[in-house]
This record gives C-alpha cells, structure tokens and sequence, in this order.
C-alpha cells in the first residue's frame, strides 16, 4: 500500500457539514489571541454548541457579538484575560487518554502547553521521537518566516543573453506562478508568465532587437539531487512529491484546479515552454518571432552588453540586464497556503530558499541544516531531533509531540512576532484546508470551527498539532502523533476527539 501525505488542496465541503455552515459563518466570532503582554494572534473561531451541556450558557468570547468593537490603539484586539483559568492537570489528562485511543495497532502520544506559561498540563511520552509526518512543515514554516520574513517576495526575471536576441528565464524561487497574466489578489498565480512576456516584448522593443528571439532556462539557483533519496518512489509516481526547481508553474501541478495526482518532472522547463509560448504571442503582435523550444544555459548565462546593475538574487552571476521581472506573493501567504494545503513540494522550495538567505547551498542538506539551526535559535531542543527532509513525507524524520508544541507555543506566543504570520495558515476544522472535511460527527463537533491544527498522514502515521481557546478562555497549544498504526483504521477521529475535549474544557 502507497504511503501518502496529507491531501494538498481544500475538498470540497462534505454533505453533511453544509447544513450548519450558514449557522457557523452566522455565529462567526474573531477572537484575538496574545501573551500578557498584548500581542494580538490570529483568531478562533466558533462553532456550534455541541456539547452535553446544550443548555449552559457559552462564555462571552464564544457568543455571536451584538455590536463592533470601538479601536484600540493600533486597531487590534485586547488580550484574552490573563486571569482565566488553565486546566488541571488530572482532570484534563482523564478525557485526553479516554479520547486517544487506537482503532487497532499502533500508539499515540501527546503534549498540551499553556501558551502563555508554557506549563505542561498534558504528557504522554510527550519527548519520544515519533515520525511526524507533515507536521515537519511547521519547523519549516517558523525558519522560513525567521530567516526570509514575511513580507519576502521571489523574483522570476528575464535578462539579457550574452548572443544578441537571446533572453534568459532565470528562476528565482517562485514556484506559485501563473501561465497567464498576473493575479495581484491571487497567490498561486501572483506572478504571472503572460505579464513577464509582454514586459519582455517591450524592453526588446525599447533595445530595438529585430527578427528571431530565442529562450533560454537558467534554473540553476538550487543545488544538490532534486529529488530526496529518503522519499518513496511510490509517492513521487504518485505526485505528492516531484523533481524541485526553482521556477515552476501551480506549485510544480499540469492544472492549478487538480492538487492531486502526477506532478510534471521538469516543472522548470514546462514553466520555461509556457513563458514561451506567451512570448510567441506577444512577439507576433509587435513584429516579432521566437524560436522554436527553449535550451539549458549554463548558470550567469544573461550577460548581455548593457548593464544594470548587479543582480544579487543571484549570488556570483554577476552583471546583467534585466529585460523584464515579475514577484511572487509574501513569503507569509505561502506559508499560509502550505500549512493550509498541506503542499511538500511548496514546503522543500520553501526550505531551499531559506538556506539560500541564510548562506547556506540551495540543497536538501542545506535545507535541513537551515531548519534546524532556527529551531536551535528559538530554544527549541533537537538533540533528539532527526530530519531526512523539510516537508514530512520522509520516515525517517524522528520528532517529538514537545518539539511540536514548543513551535506552535512560538507561533502563538513567542517574542519573534514574525512567526504569527504562519497562524493564518493552520486549518480549521470542519471549515477549511486539510481539516475541512473533519469534525463533522458528534464526537468532534465542539471543535468545529474553534481548532487550528496542521495535519499530518502517511500509511501508518497521523498528527495533528496545533492551537485553541478552551472554555475559560486559556490559549492551549497541543500536539498528538500517531505511529504505528493500522493502514486504514479511523485514527485521525481519536486526534479530532482529543483536540475537541480541549476546545470544550474547563477541566478542573
């Protein structure tokens, strides 16, 4: 049996979640997560009361609000009150392990932190290193958003060749482009090969460049294999996994509408072919022609005569001339969409530019090695900590529940308030991304709409860690993971249970 990931891409929402969207998006309530000291988070939000005790009131950050909060400020939020109440620990720890249960083979183990103490209130072999599957994507969203910023966009240029009439595609680490012009509201799609084409048209225009313009795919600012010897030829076959470049179109997908199924194994040259065939178009209209199929050229091939200047995206090129660029979306929107969809080949793309920032070679090694080296500057341990790659579809990878919940505690509460950019990103069940078509049954639904977790699956692994507001108002971060397990068996339900007993608890 194929060992797979978490689907990349938001399902469509099951039959029976339809009836209480209308009520949940009625009741929806923004609430503003913080430490004491006032830093706002992203937000919980509600879902239906669903619990044994229908007819309790629920507390006031759970109700509909009667009217607009007036500005504070800056405009955010205040804190949740620092004087709600954490969990005890042994009631809290009496329904987790009754919720953690297999169906069939395998163990589970788990952690709960207060997000503002950082107090263990739940440990069950909290610090064994379990295969964590794609739960691996929060280390690297935290490094990513450290080392990169939010607010970092990649550029894909067109430059000048050093022969006269050739232009050269360079790839700079946007693999969300669009075949068409571009989408400024967009994400997949910000930076479209149709708007790079006629930006590339007119500079040719301006130089006064006549006849026959041919291409050129300079694709060399990663390094290393391009694929992970440690992940399953299965799961690349499968296309939950394929060949990284630095320039791609769909996030390395044939159809921005298909996440799932093959992948192109030369995402670089298919988006280089597409380029093309935009500039063909856009070439005809002012008089021009493009050759026929594009060429690999060597690394530093755009060194045409005029200069402007150095291109320092790409370290060592040197001096070139560009024609024409066009960037990506933030750093912090793909984060959001990888954490959402759950998307390995955004995530090891992701992981190679961050070592790039770094200093570090376009690589798996240097990818790992940059991962690691933030989480080390976040006080995060990793003696026992081993990573095979940056996106979880390794099993290899060896993680602890602590570790996990020391990175999203960081996310949700940490000094380094760049890493809050990745909170927008989690799932939340029952409404959006990995978790859209979970928490739908009678068991799980007090957490509808009030979790956000990333999810993690392989053939026998499941995780599931994250962040929610119980009944008293207390942020909890948490994380489960699941080895061992039976191929099959309905495990990601024990996850969802626990993670619901949280949102509804006041556990004392």
């Amino acid at each position: 049996m194929k060992r797979r990931t978490s689907r990349a891409g938001t399902d469509p929402v099951p039959a029976p979640l339809r009836g209480i969207i209308p009520m949940l998006l009625l009741t929806l309530l923004v609430v503003a997560l913080a430490v004491p000291a006032g830093i706002a988070i992203a937000p919980a939000f509600l879902g239906p009361d669903r619990s044994a005790d229908a007819a309790k009131p629920a507390p006031p950050w759970q109700q509909a609000p009667t009217r607009l909060s007036s500005p504070r400020g800056t405009g955010g939020i205040g804190p949740l009150s620092a004087s709600a109440a954490a969990p005890d620990a042994g009631p809290l720890a009496a329904q987790l392990n009754d919720s953690l249960k297999t169906d069939g083979a395998g163990t589970i183990t788990g952690a709960v932190q207060d997000a503002a103490t950082g107090q263990l209130l739940f440990d069950r072999s909290g610090d064994e290193a379990r295969v964590p599957a794609s739960n691996m994507k929060l280390f690297t969203a935290s490094a990513a958003l450290r080392v990169l910023g939010p607010d970092r966009r990649f550029s894909t240029k067109v430059v000048a060749g050093s022969a006269p009439g050739s232009v050269v595609l360079t790839g700079g680490g946007d693999v969300l482009l669009g075949a068409g012009e571009s989408a400024p509201g967009a994400v997949v799609g910000h930076a479209g090969l149709a708007t790079l084409a006629q930006a590339t048209v007119r500079a040719l225009q301006n130089d006064g460049v006549s006849g026959t313009v041919t291409v050129l795919l300079d694709d060399s600012l990663f390094s290393g294999p391009p694929l992970n010897p440690a992940w399953s030829p299965d799961d690349v076959a499968a296309g939950e996994m394929a060949p990284l470049y630095p320039l791609a179109t769909n996030s390395a997908r044939f159809d921005p509408a298909k996440t799932t199924g093959p992948r192109p194994q030369d995402a670089a040259m298919a988006a280089a072919e597409a380029f093309t065939a935009q500039l063909t178009a856009a070439a005809a209209a002012a008089g021009l022609s493009v050759a026929p199929g594009v060429v690999r050229a060597p690394a530093g091939a755009g060194s045409g005569p005029e200069k402007s200047g150095p291109d320092k995206s790409r370290p060592g090129k040197g001096d070139v001339r560009v024609l024409a660029e066009v960037q990506s979306a933030t750093v912090g929107q793909q984060v959001d969409l990888l954490l959402r969809t759950s998307d390995n080949y955004l995530a090891e793309v992701m992981g190679r530019m961050t070592a790039l920032a770094g200093g570090r070679p376009g690589s798996n090694d240097g990818a790992i090695a940059a991962v690691l080296q933030q989480l080390k500057d976040m006080d995060i341990p990793t003696d026992t900590l081993r990573a095979e790659d940056v996106s979880g579809l390794a099993l290899a990878n060896q993680v602890s529940a602590r570790q996990l919940t020391d990175v999203v505690r960081a996310m949700t509460s940490g000094k380094d308030t760049r890493l809050r950019a990745a909170l927008a990103g989690f799932p939340v069940a029952g409404l959006t991304g990995t978790l859209g078509d979970r928490y739908t049954d009678a068991s799980t639904a007090g957490g509808a709409g009030l979790v956000r977790a990333k999810t993690g699956t392989l053939n026998t692994v499941i995780a599931l860690s994250g962040y929610v507001v119980d009944a008293d108002g207390r942020l909890l971060v948490f994380s489960f993971i699941g080895n061992g397990l039976t191929p099959g068996a309905a495990n990601k339900a024990a996850l969802d249970r626990a993670a619901s007993v949280l949102a509804r608890c006041g556990c004392r």
